[in-house]
């Protein structure tokens, strides 16, 4: 049976234990002592401080059914299942949609990170959701603003309106992380809301390989993590969240004894970043790596297979400016060994473009140093500003337009034929208004209203503005021509 990595699991048999802190009499053999309780550690002051800061997400899909929802299994709504149905009508299971509901909804859980309402889960929980809604353990319903996503690290940034300061984690360091450590997890698994799960921490920085998230290195626990569990918070016994949990690794589909979660310091830069640009940037060096193979161990006499071999460097990257060469073998990162390739390209995406590194290598038998000025890595489409990205909530602004906007580098305003500081890009629409007008994604935004917009922030402050009824006029660039077209927001009814 192959094993696969999944981001939430199917429902499996449910097996009732009555053994738990039972002592068995057997003929002929002596009692032995239990160990004492005291000995283990007690979590209910962690979930008592901590579990009003926990949210149940709900992704909604107005008219569409979620995307491959079958093929992907990173949506925390839950598949067709018979046996899911039956308990889901003679047990009442929370928050447990029916088969015609499970087709546009999704179900995940997250975190309440500032008092003002900022919230952190899974970008696979609410991604491409037409509207997203959070219930808090008061019993509350907020409707959610996602603030910027970045499908890279997996994370959703939301934020909601509480009229008042809501309760909050308190965030740790998960470098500090060691295999051995007690963890526990609060999240909402098949929709049973607010179900603590413990264990401890198997391995730390943890690479699940170059298709499933390479710029991640992964906390790995043997805490029970289940659909709906995805975009929790992960705790250590000082009450902080260190991780947020997001996949496990099974040959069924089901819980097997190994989950994955984000690393809370790799989550939290991809708060702030999102905060401030609506994106995530990465690091990139421009080098293409493999393992250190036998002939290449006894060919450069290594005393093991330690590093990462490089296999080729891109013309104009950041290695070929700092000398890096074909056959080099990379040792050290910012002064953090590489045992393996994979350890290397975690490292590099965190690191802010531009940051001055050392990097280790061996060549020709000798080591050296040598000083990267680690670029810039491209970015793909999924990361996008997410101007108006939760639809339910075009109260006003480019939300009401329809559409999702992210910033142009200057290579790509050269290749387009414009000035430094010109124009926005279209990332996606999102909207029926915008589809009507012909926008597409890829088009350059380069005024509103007569009002050059040379950035997000300079997009969103001339499309503040906008109220039903009113009419915004776009200056685009399309295939390097420009145009204007004219969309009218529909009155109130």
């Amino acid at each position: 049976m192959n094993s696969s990595i999944v981001r939430n699991a199917r429902l499996g048999l449910l097996v009732c234990c009555a053994l738990a802190g039972t002592a068995l009499a057997v003929p002929g053999v002596q009692a032995q002592s239990v160990p004492a309780a005291a000995s283990l550690p007690d979590f209910t002051g962690i979930v008592q401080k901590n579990a009003p800061a926990v949210v149940q997400v709900e992704a909604k899909y107005d008219g569409h059914d979620k995307p491959g929802l079958r093929g992907r299994q990173g949506q925390g709504g839950m598949p067709d299942d018979p046996q899911a149905e039956i308990f889901r009508r003679f047990f009442g299971m929370p928050m447990m949609p029916s088969p015609a509901e499970q087709a546009h909804t999704s179900l995940g859980s997250g975190f309440i990170i500032s008092g003002d309402g900022y919230i952190l889960t899974n970008n696979h929980v609410v991604a491409d959701a037409d509207k997203v809604v959070v219930r808090l353990q008061d019993r509350r319903i907020l409707d959610a603003k996602v603030v910027g996503t970045d499908a890279t690290y997996d994370i959703a940034l939301l934020k909601v309106s509480a009229g008042g300061s809501l309760p909050t984690v308190s965030i740790g360091d998960s470098r500090s992380l060691k295999p051995g450590q007690w963890v526990l997890a609060i999240g909402s698994p098949f929709g049973f809301d607010y179900t603590v799960t413990q264990g401890i921490v198997s391995a730390v920085g943890r690479n699940l390989g170059k298709d499933d998230q390479p710029y991640t290195s992964f906390i790995q626990t043997d805490v029970p993590i289940n659909r709906g569990n995805s975009g929790g918070p992960l705790f250590n016994l000082q009450g902080q969240v260190v991780g947020i949990n997001s996949q496990i690794y099974s040959g069924t589909g089901g819980y097997q004894g190994v989950a994955f979660s984000i690393p809370i310091d790799v989550a939290m830069n991809a708060v702030d970043q999102l905060k401030t640009k609506g994106y995530v940037t990465r690091g990139q060096l421009g080098v293409q790596v493999s393992a250190v193979s036998d002939d290449m161990e006894k060919a450069y006499k290594l005393p093991d297979a330690s590093g990462a071999a490089v296999a080729d460097v891109t013309p104009g990257s950041a290695a070929e400016k700092a000398g890096i060469q074909n056959g080099d073998i990379i040792l050290g990162y910012d002064g953090h060994a590489i045992h393996d390739p994979a350890d290397l390209p975690p490292l590099v995406a965190t690191t802010k473009p531009g940051t001055q590194v050392p990097l280790e290598i061996l060549r020709n038998g000798s080591r050296k140093t040598v000083q990267v000025a680690v670029g810039a890595m491209a970015r793909d489409k999924d990361s996008v500003d997410s101007v108006g990205a939760a639809p339910g909530q075009a109260s006003s602004g480019s939300s009401m337009l329809g559409i999702t906007v992210q910033p142009l580098d200057d290579a790509t305003r050269k290749q387009a034929g414009l000035k430094p500081g010109q124009g926005v890009s279209v990332g996606d629409v999102t909207g029926d208004l915008a589809a009507q007008a012909g926008l597409q994604p890829g088009d350059v935004i380069l005024m509103v209203n007569q009002q050059p917009v040379g950035s997000v922030e300079a997009f969103r402050a001339a499309t503040r503005g906008v109220k039903a009824g009113s009419t915004v006029l776009l200056l685009v660039r399309r295939n390097g021509q420009n145009g204007f077209i004219g969309l009218t927001v529909p009155g109130d009814k």
